[in-house]
């Protein structure tokens, strides 16, 4: 195949990856490892920090979300974070082993003065020479190429799961207006980061479709995260059927092989997940992880078990 040679493809076909995802487990493993090793070091993890800067009240309905407005879950709203204090976590986060720095903000998308805070947070944590990625929501091309100019890296904009799911899980904005932003984002020649969360209530095929969207867009996000749902009470996946932990890990292998240079993330859910369940996750091709014991506002796994896993697995960060 294309891919296990290095090639990039953004022509897959449905069958294809499902054929990939299905295929017995142990030559998944040994594909994906194949594809991995022959374009990134198999030992050297990418380590982000990721802060909310501006926590609840929005106003997109995303089924999984604590941070809705449309939901009662009994999360605390906090205020657009000041400058220094995201500087300050920021350095924190560099003093910690991470190389970038990822800041969200509950938005449907950055407005007035609260934009302009964020380009100077953005500005702020650029100074220290860590990688800036941020996820506010829907962005026009004025805003990409101002988030651009103050030295943002990557933006993130996930597209959730399959372009047939996303209905039954958000409402409040279309599937094509996530494409839009990563357009955008694209042409502004910023890195995209997107991928999906498993667990959303979707089906095997819904997995391959998402993978399929992410791999024939113009240019492969430079970074996939693999979300794990993590259920929230009062939200109306709260009692989600948790995901087989071996098809999240074929979504990860997959992920590898049809985007062989891309980062993919092992991202929300690694807190519920054991060591061994991370380990395959590795050994699938995933090469970066968020640290610290927060995502915006759910669990992760603390650092000193990541430092422990990581001594014992031989990897280390880039």
């Amino acid at each position: 195949m294309e891919a296990e040679n290095g090639g990039l493809r953004h022509d897959w076909t449905a069958e294809e990856v499902g054929a990939i995802f299905g295929q017995p487990f142990m030559d998944l493993i040994f594909q994906a490892q194949t594809v991995h090793r022959a374009n990134f070091d198999p030992n050297r993890i990418q380590v982000s920090k990721l802060i909310s800067i501006k926590t609840g009240s929005c106003p997109e309905d995303c089924s999984y979300c604590p941070q809705s407005a449309h939901y009662a879950t009994g999360l605390e709203k906090e205020k657009l974070m000041a400058v220094e204090e995201v500087v300050e976590a920021a350095a924190q986060a560099k003093a910690e082993g991470a190389s970038r720095f990822c800041m969200g903000a509950a938005w449907r998308g950055p407005k007035g003065d609260d934009f302009e805070v964020a380009v100077a947070m953005i500005e702020g944590v650029k100074a220290l020479g860590m990688e800036t990625c941020a996820t506010f929501g829907l962005l026009d091309k004025w805003q990409a190429s101002r988030l651009k100019e103050a030295g943002l890296d990557y933006y993130n904009h996930n597209i959730d799961t399959s372009p047939e799911h996303y209905g039954e899980v958000i409402t409040t904005r279309t599937f094509q207006d996530r494409l839009d932003t990563l357009d955008v984002v694209r042409d502004a020649g910023l890195h995209v980061c997107s991928g999906g969360i498993i667990g959303l209530g979707e089906t095997t095929t819904d997995r391959v479709k998402m993978l399929l969207t992410l791999a024939n867009m113009p240019k492969h996000p430079d970074s996939v995260p693999i979300n794990l749902l993590i259920p929230i009470a009062g939200t109306p996946l709260a009692d989600a059927e948790k995901p087989d932990a071996f098809d999240f890990i074929r979504t990860i292998a997959t992920a590898r092989i049809i985007m062989p240079k891309s980062f993919v993330r092992l991202s929300a859910g690694r807190e519920g997940m054991s060591e061994e369940m991370q380990t395959l996750c590795f050994l699938a091709g995933a090469n970066s992880i968020f640290c610290g014991q927060k995502l915006l506002t759910a669990k992760n796994a603390a650092p000193g078990q990541d430092k422990s896993l990581f001594g014992r697995l031989g990897l280390s960060p880039m």
